[in-house]
Parts: C-alpha cells; structure tokens; sequence
C-alpha cells in the first residue's frame, strides 16, 4: 500500500562496495522506489579487490551520483572538497529528506544536508567506528566527529542495540535520538536454498564432507586470523572438514599462503566475491558459520546462515548476541579465543541433531524480523512522520 504523500530522498553512503551496509542501502532505495517516492545515491568511487556492488544487482532504476572526493579514509582536503560539493548539490536538488550510511559520509552529509535546509536528516550506524580494538587517539577522534554530526541530524538509526548502547556510553547522542531497526535483508531467499552439487563440485568440495563458511571481506579483524589457527586444529579431528570464505580483499594473497603453509590448501575453497543474490546457495552448502569479526554493527551473514537453517559461532561482542542466541542459535565465545571455537565447533560438528535444533530456532529468529520490506516501510513511516512533524502536518 502506498502513501499520498511522495518523497524526495537522498542516500549518501562512502563506498558502493560488496557489503552489508551498501546491500542494506540498496534494499530500502528499491523498497521506497516501489512506493513510488524519488530517490538518489550519492556514494564516492569503489576501486578495489571489495567489489562495487552496483555492477552485481538488479535494480529499478534510480539516479547515482558519484563524487570522488568522498573517501573512506580521513583526508582534510578532499573531505572539504566533498561537503561543499554535497551542501551544493543538496540546495539544488531540494531533498525532503537526507539519509547517511557509513562513518564518513555520515559525518560530512548530515553537516551538508543541515547547512543546505533539507528538512529531515538522519544516519544509520552500520558498524561502530570507535570500536574497541581502534587505537585511542583514532577513537577519540572517531567520537568526537560523531558528536558533531549527530547535532546535525533529526534522527539516529542503529542496526543493533548494542550500538545505540554504545553511542550513549560515548555520549554521541542521549538515547531518545536513536532507534534500532534491523538491516533488511531477502530472508525469504535464503529459507529455500537448498544442498547444491553441482555448485560443491565447482567449489571442490567433496559431496558428503562437513563444511563451515565465512562471509567477510577478507580484511583485518574479519576474523581471518582467528580462523586459520582453529581450522588447522580441527581438521587433524576431522579430516573431512571443508571450509569456503566467501568474499575478496587484500589479505588475500596472504591467507594463500599462510594456508599453504599450514597443509590446508586442500580443504580451503574460496568462493571470492558472489553477487548478493547467490550469497544463499553458498551458506546452503555448510554446516556451520563462523562470523569472528572483531567489530560489527548487526552481522548479517549471521543472519543469512540462520535463515538458511545452520547455526553459527561467533564473538560475545556488538550486535552478535542478538542474533546468536548462545546455546539457541549457536554459541558466543569471547573474542579471540580460539580454543572456545574449537570447542564449540566440535560439538556441532558431531552433532547432526543439535545443529538442526539450532538452525530451525534461528530461522524462526530472523524470517519476518529481517525481511527487507519491513525495514523499508518501517524507514518510510519514520521519514513521513518527521517530514509532518517539520512542517507542522
């Protein structure tokens, strides 16, 4: 059902690459297209072994403007370059509402769309970018830009509890400017995926053999260090044990080799970058995912893996336990210990009947909370009501 009232919006986002963040944009542009409102992308270029995301998906059409200047890392000149350019763009365009994904197109386009008169601004923390494992002097700086930003906005989104906790422990915002809503994503898609064959004997991957997945960009702090040394344990316990990452990055050439170096090539098979349509019949092929990043907003290839039906492992840290229920949908460890995962892989891998239990609780977790269009109406209820409540309707 569509409403009367029709929108201009505008999504700034830094990078299009392959990624939960950018996948999540997509999916709200395509739900507020379909009820007919206006949208844009504004995004920076994606170069890069990460992908660009809009070269693997379907979408209906939709305007993108790109502007170099937008780029992740900090960089004074550019960003200067980068808010002025979007504070003219906004003026001219003359949004009704401004939408900011990602820590530095957040901070640059709520300041922008303020200076600029849109009438309603928001932002989406996807991921924290003062994480724990951020050195301190980084950390001080990546809150006190937050600070700043949110007194330029209306709203505050968060894809998990556990960052709005951690925004006020911060003291970006007082809690009443956030609200969680959780990254939409095409749930229905990933219930039907199904064991593949063929798809296992294009991977290499024996058709009877146990297999657990990553989806991570392969980057540090994915999880990827933690990964190798754990792999290699329990292999000498189940010989038969395959694991497929599915993703691409710069530490790839290094997880080559220090894989080689561990005898495991054999029972590696990297699936590299998949379009975000495919990414199910890959989680289909496992029994068991591993997400072990160190910082995440709400992992979605947990998600993903739970709609399949598969339990997964991973950290007792951001929005992972709201998703992972310990000993429900899988386990929680503290971050970085690997002789935990071991364990907890064991017990899964020798437990057909467990990791079942598991996988149908997960799927039970996540099919309507996560459905994409229930995060876009939920986000087109909330543009509208502040879009009234400005001018006063």
């Amino acid at each position: 059902m569509s409403c009367e009232r029709k929108m201009k919006i505008c999504h700034v986002i830094t990078r299009m690459i392959v990624g939960g963040a950018q996948e999540n944009t997509l999916l709200t542009i395509k739900g507020h297209i379909e009820k007919g409102h206006e949208v844009v992308l504004v995004t920076g270029f994606s170069p890069g072994r990460e992908g660009e995301l809009l070269k693997n998906v379907e979408m209906p059409p939709f305007k993108i403007v790109e502007i170099p200047e937008m780029v992740r890392e900090v960089s004074p000149v550019k960003d200067l370059k980068a808010l002025r350019k979007l504070r003219e763009y906004f003026k001219k365009e003359k949004f009704d509402v401004v939408h900011t994904h990602s820590s530095k197109a957040g901070i640059i386009g709520r300041i922008a769309a303020r200076q600029a008169g849109v009438p309603v601004v928001v932002h989406t923390v996807h991921g924290q970018a003062f994480h724990a494992y951020e050195k301190p002097w980084k950390k001080l700086l990546y809150i006190t830009a937050e600070r700043i930003a949110a007194k330029y906005c209306d709203k505050i989104y968060a894809v998990a509890q556990a960052m709005i906790d951690q925004c006020v422990d911060a003291k970006v915002a007082p809690r009443e400017k956030y609200m969680v809503v959780y990254s939409g994503m095409d749930t229905a898609a990933f219930a039907n995926a199904r064991r593949n064959m063929e798809l296992r004997q294009k991977l290499g991957i024996p058709e009877n053999a146990k297999v657990i997945v990553t989806v991570a960009r392969l980057f540090p702090m994915k999880g990827y260090e933690e990964m190798l040394p754990a792999a290699a344990r329990l292999v000498k316990e189940f010989p038969d044990l395959h694991f497929l990452p599915v993703g691409d990055g710069p530490m790839y050439d290094e997880l080559q080799k220090q894989i080689a170096d561990l005898g495991l090539s054999g029972n590696f098979h990297f699936a590299g970058l998949v379009p975000p349509h495919e990414v199910c019949d890959y989680i289909a092929q496992a029994d068991l995912l591993w997400h072990l990043s160190l910082h995440e907003g709400l992992p979605r290839a947990v998600v993903q893996a739970l709609a399949v039906g598969i339990p997964a492992i991973g950290y007792k840290l951001d929005g992972t336990p709201e998703v992972v229920l310990n000993g429900k949908t899988g386990y929680v460890t503290a971050p970085q210990d690997v002789d935990a995962v071991v364990a907890r892989s064991r017990e899964l891998l020798n437990d057909a009947a467990l990791r079942a239990e598991m996988g149908k609780n997960g799927k039970d977790l996540v099919i309507e909370r996560f459905a994409w269009r229930r995060m876009a109406d939920i986000l087109e209820k909330e543009f509208l009501m502040l879009l009234n409540a400005k001018s006063g309707r």
